[in-house]
């Protein structure tokens, strides 16, 4: 069974555009940290829950 050549500094040409796309973040926008997107999807979610208490249709 022949062994797999490695590969030295190639990239597979499937993956080459989405490897250049990450690899060339900007520093430009907004940085919101993970725990701000739970916390405020947690937020939402209750005031969803909670609305209709305060406006009944």
């Amino acid at each position: 069974m022949p062994m797999a050549k490695e590969n030295k500094g190639e990239s597979f040409s499937s993956s080459a555009g989405l490897m250049r796309y990450f690899d060339s973040e900007d520093d430009k926008g907004i940085k919101i940290g993970p725990r701000f997107v739970v916390a405020l999807a947690i937020a939402f979610t209750v005031l969803v829950i909670v609305l209709p208490v305060f406006l009944p249709m």
